[in-house]
């Protein structure tokens, strides 16, 4: 794993959902303190499926929701990270972190994603603070700041 002073961040669609929510300002803010600080450290990774949530939930679930050009420019932004596709070897990954761990198909393809791409944490609230799932600690975006893991 790469060092945890310069390990890349994986992170999950629920913390770019919440860049664009205004329902909970104390979310928002913590959210888009994580994402200036990822992309000022170049630190920051994902997948074609974080983009691919992140569109639906921002177009179609979040209230109010973005109007489909301003997501679709945030996904084009977000492309300059190099999302890392599903394929064979995210899928095999993700496999072995769902049996070894119990989590979710999808859940376990973040973690995949993450371990692929060489991160050594995986920004998310979905899954348990703290936990190390094969070397990708999982960090919570609003029990923690970005300093905590720099």
């Amino acid at each position: 794993m790469t060092s945890s002073t310069t390990a890349p961040v994986f992170v999950d669609s629920n913390v770019l959902i919440y860049v664009r929510d205004s329902a909970d300002a104390d979310k928002q803010a913590q959210a888009a303190a994580w994402m200036a600080e990822l992309w000022r450290s170049h630190r920051g990774r994902l997948s074609s499926q974080v983009l691919s949530e992140f569109h639906v939930n921002v177009t179609q679930k979040l209230r109010p929701g973005l109007d489909r050009e301003t997501a679709r420019a945030d996904v084009r932004a977000l492309s300059a990270w190099q999302p890392i596709p599903l394929d064979e070897p995210v899928f095999h990954e993700a496999w072995h972190i769902q049996d070894r761990y119990g989590l979710s198909f999808w859940d376990a393809l973040i973690v995949g994603a993450a371990r692929v791409c060489g991160c050594g944490y995986v920004l998310t609230e979905d899954l348990q603070d703290g936990q190390d799932l094969a070397g990708v600690r999982v960090v919570s975006p609003f029990l923690h700041r970005p300093g905590d893991i720099s």
